[in-house]
């Protein structure tokens, strides 16, 4: 048995074709078997150390001879799979074998043998065997890719399939006592981890003429393309422009193209896509891709063709992205509007003589991918000419109209359906830049025709009932885009406001009621709330007839409820409309007829937004809301970190851009045009905020001319002394302004104070009325209950009771008097009684005893509404159906 010494050495190849030295272990030997242990698949003894000096000796004559057994034994022995902790010493045999190719050619057979060798499973004695000798397996497989530099056609092409078996594992043949299958992705990330695809990307270069060997090895790369980490190596070797510029390189087998067309889309989706759009954005790429897609859009047949035609024209749209891409230097921009349009515009050019679409599901998608590179190229300005020497704007109008029943369409009903939303869209790109083609075609016309035949076959209802979300939001978006273009159209023009009348008023009335929860869905409500918003001022606001509508069918209440929402990004267009609106005398009276939740007024409304939009200004104000600051009652905490700066007399300062950046103007115009009086449902915090109000104007007065004495001194100027003591009067009347208004407010606050103490003692009052009743009550009831639970205390009641009713009466009678009686004899009660009891639950037999001997018992009482009645006689009837005298 053969065994290697301690010290053993070996040499590994790096990546880049460095070779270092490093100690190894034990070199492992596998000893001499039995034909049953062999049966079962074990290893036989091989000393690699040995077979390693053996190819590196070179002074015997017969060598070659020893060193060709030599490998042939170690293939014998290995023919199962590679042990791991042996990879590192079978590739330096791999790598002797290779280098002695050129001057011994019999050793390619062993060295393409060796290669199969790695096509089979990596084994593990131990677990952690992937790990402890992952260095060396990586390093091993980068050397394939240092090995493609032999130039050897059967070496190359024996690399390529072994790294093409790295993604297609097959099992052991037979099971190899001890060592179990590395996994199956293993091999596969010691190729990333070496860096095997950035070498076999630089290997192309020595490959130009040999269509084979380049045709393995783009086999290998797209099999490694489809990791991130190869594809970024293979980006950082310039994978995507070498491919790419020999894209049109001669091929019979057409596989070139298929494969690089799948590395090119690989790279794109798995490394940065930047990166590789820059590298494509060449002259020779595009020139390249050009020439593929003419030959496939012309002479291609198949179905396969087809396809590859589609993926080359996605690869196209991406690089046409980049506007440094030089689509028009190489033609390729004329080219596409060309096959974009040759089935509508008819063309001489040869390159679409006899050409026709079919309507295939791969030709629908030519189309609709050539529209959307048409929308990508326009954003390039020097592509107008070409657009308009193609007649686009005329090509994409054929879509716009109704079907023709009785023509022959090549696309089924569905597919021209879409293809008429594909070139509305791309219409809308292109019309803006190639307007005076748009109005020769008199463009404006056509697309309202279109919108009439879609209204009157149902398209918008059908569309709006069966839409989903994301349906939904296209419908949306059609309806902002409706409004603005009528807003665009009534803007300064009256005539065309009456035009859009009532009916026009009752659409956005009809926007304006949406739910208000839809506004955060993110569907296209807000978009289409500002457009309708932008509806009102455009299209209502001037014409008297529109605005009284709006008024009587409430759309002022519809304003205040948006306001009330408190949604900031509307606020300040909503409080502009109802300026504008204001100037209407009707306006007022629904202003102040409005109310919100908890019964809030406009009023208070817009005071609360008042003070909202102060406390985010950083105003300063006290906590009842009063002015702290006189001198600047309106400044916010932008206005304070400014240093006034002289400045030009047609640029704004400060003060006024302040006015067009909150809503404090707008507030202060609507509550002015309500008159600052009467107005209702306002509380003592509301009048203290109204007083600031109503003195927006005089503040910012005060503010400009404030500036205007700062820039003064800033600028070192003397104004003379009259202007000086206006100044200094002006800055005194505004400052004085400020301190009336903070007074005002502290006598509202005093007032408010006092009133609250006096409502609070009334409340007391109250209250203390409510307890001293409550007492009475329950005082009564005590005396109730000891009258009628005890004896003594009754019969006590009873004297007082007769003793009140004598007091009471006169002392004498006058003669022949008739003296009634207001007691009734015989009664047994504990509470004074009338003359009168009914119970109405006692059957008459059951009466008797106390109340039998009374003149009770004589009357007869009527079950009836109404008062109690005496009836003159008493009738018998059956005892069920008696009226009970009590």
């Amino acid at each position: 048995m053969w065994t290697a010494g301690a010290g053993a050495t070996a040499e590994v190849q790096e990546p880049g074709g460095k070779i270092r030295s490093r100690s190894t272990r034990h070199i492992p030997v596998v000893g001499v078997v039995t034909e049953d242990e062999e049966a079962q698949g074990a290893f036989k003894t091989m000393d690699l150390n040995r077979v390693i000096n053996l190819l590196e000796e070179t002074d015997k004559d017969d060598l070659e001879e020893k060193q060709l057994k030599s490998v042939k034994k170690l293939m014998q022995c290995y023919q199962n799979g590679l042990p791991l902790r042996d990879l590192a010493q079978i590739f330096k045999i791999l790598n002797l074998c290779a280098e002695k190719i050129e001057n011994q050619p019999h050793f390619i057979e062993s060295a393409c043998n060796i290669l199969k060798l790695c096509g089979l499973p990596f084994l593990k004695k131990k677990v952690s065997d992937e790990i402890t000798y992952a260095e060396d397996t990586a390093n091993s497989i980068a050397l394939l890719g240092e090995l493609m530099k032999i130039p050897n056609s059967e070496l190359r092409i024996q690399i390529c399939k072994c790294i093409v078996d790295f993604y297609h594992a097959e099992p052991p043949k037979k099971h190899i006592t001890g060592y179990q299958q590395a996994s199956s992705s293993y091999k596969i990330k010691m190729a990333e981890v070496g860096g095997l695809a950035k070498t076999m990307v630089q290997s192309l270069t020595l490959l130009e003429n040999q269509l084979v060997e380049k045709l393995w090895v783009l086999k290998a790369l797209q099999h490694l393309s489809t990791s991130e980490v190869n594809c970024t190596l293979m980006m950082k070797a310039q994978a995507a422009s070498g491919i790419c510029a020999h894209l049109n390189d001669p091929d019979p087998s057409g596989q070139l193209l298929f494969r690089s067309s799948e590395i090119l889309w690989n790279l794109l989706e798995k490394s940065p896509k930047e990166e590789i759009i820059q590298q494509l954005s060449n002259l020779e790429c595009l020139l390249a891709l050009k020439e593929v897609f003419k030959n496939l859009f012309m002479r291609g047949f198949s179905h396969y063709d087809h396809q590859l035609r589609n993926d080359i024209l996605v690869i196209t749209t991406i690089i046409a992205q980049n506007p440094g891409a030089p689509m028009i230097e190489c033609g390729f921009t004329r080219d596409l509007i060309l096959f974009a349009t040759f089935n509508e515009v008819k063309s001489q050019n040869p390159l679409v003589k006899g050409l026709k679409l079919s309507n295939s599901y791969e030709d629908f998608e030519l189309k609709k991918l050539l529209f959307n590179i048409i929308v990508i190229l326009c954003k390039d300005l020097p592509t107008i000419q070409l657009l308009i020497d193609g007649k686009v704007i005329l090509a994409l109008f054929t879509y716009l109209k109704k079907p023709e029943k009785h023509k022959i369409i090549e696309w089924s009903a569905a597919q021209y359906e879409e293809l008429q939303l594909h070139a509305i869209v791309t219409l809308s790109s292109v019309a803006p830049l190639l307007t005076e083609e748009y109005m020769l075609c008199q463009g404006n016309a056509r697309v309202l025709a279109f919108l009439e035949w879609c209204e009157s076959e149902g398209v918008f209802k059908n569309t709006i009932s069966k839409a989903n979300d994301k349906e939904e939001a296209i419908v949306l978006e059609i309806q902002s885009d409706i409004l603005l273009i009528l807003s665009g159209l009534c803007e300064h023009h009256i005539p065309r406001k009456e035009i859009f009348g009532t009916e026009g008023v009752d659409i956005i009335l009809r926007v304006m009621k949406t739910d208000p929860t839809k506004l955060q869905t993110g569907l296209g409500y807000n978009v289409l709330l500002f457009s309708t918003l932008d509806s009102i001022w455009c299209c209502i606001l001037g014409c008297y007839p529109s605005e009284d509508y709006f008024l009587e069918k409430e759309g002022i209440f519809l304003l205040l409820d948006l306001l009330a929402l408190n949604q900031k990004k509307f606020c300040n267009l909503i409080l502009g409309i109802m300026v504008e609106f204001c100037d209407n005398p009707k306006t007022a009276a629904h202003v102040n007829a409005w109310r919100g939740k908890k019964d809030q007024t406009a009023a208070s409304l817009l005071i609360k937004l008042w003070r909202k939009e102060e406390k985010e200004l950083g105003v300063k104000r006290d906590k009842h809301g009063m002015i702290i600051d006189t001198k600047k009652p309106l400044f916010t905490s932008f206005q304070e970190e400014q240093k006034i700066m002289p400045l030009p007399a047609n640029c704004p300062t400060l003060a006024v851009m302040d006015v067009a950046e909150n809503i404090r103007a707008k507030i202060y115009a609507v509550l002015g045009k309500l008159d600052f009086e009467n107005l209702p449902g306002l509380s003592a915090e509301d009048f203290v905020t109204l007083c600031i109000i109503h003195r927006y104007l005089d503040f910012k007065i005060g503010e400009i001319w404030n500036e205007i004495c700062e820039e003064i001194k800033l600028e070192k100027l003397r104004p003379v002394n009259t202007d000086k003591k206006i100044l200094e009067v002006i800055t005194t009347a505004s400052e004085n302004i400020g301190k009336m208004v903070a007074s005002l407010q502290s006598e509202m606050i005093e007032s408010q104070a006092n009133q609250d103490v006096q409502n609070e003692q009334k409340v007391y009052t109250k209250i203390q009325a409510t307890h001293k009743q409550r007492e009475l009550a329950n005082k009564s009831w005590e005396n109730f209950l000891a009258r009628t639970s005890n004896t003594k205390t009754l019969k006590k009641a009873k004297r007082l009771q007769e003793k009140a009713i004598e007091s009471s009466r006169y002392g004498e009678h006058p003669p022949n008097a008739i003296f009634h009686r207001t007691d009734i004899k015989g009664l047994n009660t504990t509470v004074p009684s009338g003359r009168v009891v009914t119970v109405e639950s006692t059957p008459a037999r059951l009466l008797g005893g106390p109340l039998a001997d009374t003149d009770i018992a004589l009357k007869k009482l009527p079950i009836r509404g109404g008062a109690l009645q005496k009836v003159k006689a008493v009738k018998t009837v059956n005892e069920s159906k008696k009226s009970v005298p009590t």
